[in-house]
Protein backbone atom coordinates (compact mmCIF):
# COMPACT_ATOMS: atom_id res chain seq x y z
CA UNK A 1 0.00 0.00 0.00
CA UNK A 2 3.01 2.54 0.94
CA UNK A 3 4.25 2.04 -3.23
CA UNK A 4 0.87 3.65 -3.91
CA UNK A 5 0.94 6.38 -1.69
CA UNK A 6 4.32 7.51 -2.60
CA UNK A 7 3.09 7.28 -6.66
CA UNK A 8 0.14 9.69 -5.55
CA UNK A 9 1.99 11.90 -3.60
CA UNK A 10 4.77 12.23 -6.74
CA UNK A 11 2.03 12.53 -8.90
CA UNK A 12 0.77 15.44 -7.61
CA UNK A 13 4.17 17.19 -7.39
CA UNK A 14 4.30 16.55 -10.93
CA UNK A 15 1.08 18.18 -10.82
CA UNK A 16 2.20 20.92 -8.82
CA UNK A 17 5.13 21.65 -10.69
CA UNK A 18 3.51 21.34 -13.98
CA UNK A 19 0.55 23.71 -13.12
CA UNK A 20 3.53 26.43 -11.57
CA UNK A 21 4.97 25.85 -15.33
CA UNK A 22 1.95 26.43 -17.40
CA UNK A 23 1.15 29.57 -15.73
CA UNK A 24 4.36 31.10 -15.95
CA UNK A 25 4.18 30.31 -19.79
CA UNK A 26 1.24 31.84 -20.48
CA UNK A 27 1.92 34.93 -18.08
CA UNK A 28 5.13 35.66 -20.26
CA UNK A 29 3.67 34.84 -23.66
CA UNK A 30 0.70 37.62 -22.88
CA UNK A 31 3.56 39.41 -21.34
CA UNK A 32 5.53 39.76 -24.28
CA UNK A 33 2.80 39.63 -27.11
CA UNK A 34 1.76 43.09 -25.68
CA UNK A 35 4.95 44.51 -27.30
CA UNK A 36 5.42 42.69 -30.30
CA UNK A 37 4.89 45.30 -32.71
CA UNK A 38 7.88 43.02 -35.68
CA UNK A 39 10.92 45.54 -34.96
CA UNK A 40 10.57 45.16 -30.81
CA UNK A 41 10.09 41.27 -30.55
CA UNK A 42 12.18 40.11 -27.29
CA UNK A 43 12.63 36.50 -25.98
CA UNK A 44 12.00 36.40 -22.58
CA UNK A 45 15.74 36.42 -22.17
CA UNK A 46 16.16 39.57 -23.66
CA UNK A 47 13.66 40.83 -21.92
CA UNK A 48 15.11 39.80 -18.91
CA UNK A 49 18.72 41.64 -20.09
CA UNK A 50 17.24 44.74 -20.58
CA UNK A 51 15.38 44.48 -17.09
CA UNK A 52 18.67 44.03 -15.57
CA UNK A 53 20.31 47.18 -17.44
CA UNK A 54 17.44 49.24 -16.29
CA UNK A 55 17.69 48.15 -12.78
CA UNK A 56 21.70 48.95 -13.15
CA UNK A 57 22.41 51.75 -15.68
CA UNK A 58 25.74 51.57 -16.34
CA UNK A 59 26.43 48.12 -15.91
CA UNK A 60 29.31 45.98 -17.81
CA UNK A 61 28.65 42.54 -19.70
CA UNK A 62 30.58 40.59 -17.10
CA UNK A 63 28.41 41.62 -14.08
CA UNK A 64 25.20 40.62 -16.16
CA UNK A 65 26.92 37.01 -16.49
CA UNK A 66 27.90 37.68 -12.36
CA UNK A 67 24.39 38.39 -11.88
CA UNK A 68 22.68 35.53 -14.61
CA UNK A 69 24.77 32.81 -13.84
CA UNK A 70 24.26 32.72 -17.71
CA UNK A 71 27.46 31.57 -20.39
CA UNK A 72 29.29 34.79 -21.17
CA UNK A 73 29.49 34.06 -24.77
CA UNK A 74 25.62 33.38 -25.09
CA UNK A 75 24.76 36.88 -22.89
CA UNK A 76 27.57 38.69 -25.93
CA UNK A 77 25.32 37.31 -28.21
CA UNK A 78 22.58 38.43 -26.72
CA UNK A 79 24.02 41.92 -25.77
CA UNK A 80 25.33 42.47 -29.56
CA UNK A 81 21.86 41.88 -31.11
CA UNK A 82 19.99 44.39 -28.59
CA UNK A 83 22.69 46.99 -29.47
CA UNK A 84 22.16 46.15 -33.34
CA UNK A 85 18.56 47.03 -32.80
CA UNK A 86 19.14 49.99 -30.84
CA UNK A 87 18.10 48.99 -27.42
CA UNK A 88 21.10 48.71 -25.78
CA UNK A 89 24.31 51.32 -25.98
CA UNK A 90 28.06 50.81 -24.92
CA UNK A 91 30.44 53.35 -23.74
CA UNK A 92 33.88 52.89 -22.76
CA UNK A 93 34.51 53.27 -19.19
CA UNK A 94 36.47 55.92 -18.42
CA UNK A 95 37.97 54.89 -15.52
CA UNK A 96 39.44 51.38 -17.35
CA UNK A 97 39.30 51.69 -21.05
CA UNK A 98 38.79 47.66 -21.22
CA UNK A 99 35.61 47.69 -19.86
CA UNK A 100 32.22 49.04 -21.55
CA UNK A 101 29.37 50.06 -20.18
CA UNK A 102 26.05 49.41 -21.05
CA UNK A 103 22.84 51.48 -20.85
CA UNK A 104 19.33 51.16 -22.33
CA UNK A 105 18.37 53.65 -25.13
CA UNK A 106 15.48 55.59 -25.20
CA UNK A 107 13.86 53.18 -27.59
CA UNK A 108 15.04 50.57 -24.80
CA UNK A 109 13.67 52.01 -22.00
CA UNK A 110 10.21 52.26 -23.45
CA UNK A 111 10.15 48.47 -24.15
CA UNK A 112 11.05 47.91 -20.92
CA UNK A 113 8.50 50.57 -19.35
CA UNK A 114 6.13 48.51 -21.56
CA UNK A 115 7.30 45.27 -20.39
CA UNK A 116 6.69 46.51 -17.19
CA UNK A 117 3.65 47.73 -17.27
CA UNK A 118 2.05 44.82 -18.84
CA UNK A 119 3.51 42.68 -16.06
CA UNK A 120 1.50 44.49 -13.49
CA UNK A 121 -1.46 44.79 -15.41
CA UNK A 122 -1.43 40.85 -16.18
CA UNK A 123 -0.67 40.37 -12.34
CA UNK A 124 -3.78 41.93 -11.46
CA UNK A 125 -5.63 39.79 -13.54
CA UNK A 126 -3.96 36.66 -11.99
CA UNK A 127 -5.11 37.13 -8.46
CA UNK A 128 -8.35 38.80 -9.48
CA UNK A 129 -11.09 37.15 -7.89
CA UNK A 130 -8.92 35.45 -4.96
CA UNK A 131 -9.38 37.18 -1.33
CA UNK A 132 -6.59 39.00 0.64
CA UNK A 133 -6.02 35.58 2.70
CA UNK A 134 -6.30 33.41 -0.23
CA UNK A 135 -3.05 35.54 -2.13
CA UNK A 136 -0.84 35.47 1.40
CA UNK A 137 -1.63 31.58 1.49
CA UNK A 138 -0.93 31.01 -2.46
CA UNK A 139 2.45 33.22 -1.78
CA UNK A 140 3.11 31.43 1.29
CA UNK A 141 2.35 28.03 -0.46
CA UNK A 142 4.56 28.75 -3.34
CA UNK A 143 7.46 30.05 -0.79
CA UNK A 144 7.52 26.91 0.68
CA UNK A 145 7.57 24.97 -2.71
CA UNK A 146 10.71 27.23 -3.48
CA UNK A 147 12.82 26.22 -0.45
CA UNK A 148 11.65 22.84 -1.40
CA UNK A 149 13.72 22.85 -4.68
CA UNK A 150 16.48 24.86 -3.00
CA UNK A 151 17.16 21.81 -0.22
CA UNK A 152 16.85 18.85 -2.93
CA UNK A 153 19.83 20.53 -4.47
Amino acid sequence: MRESVDHVNQMAGDDVVEAIHAVMHLFRARQYRAVRDGASELTHLEGRVLAFFARHPGATQRELAAHSGRDKGQLARLVAGLKARALLQAQVDEGDRRSVRLRLTARGQALQQALRRQSRQLSKAAVAGLTEPERRALVELLRKVRVNIEAAG
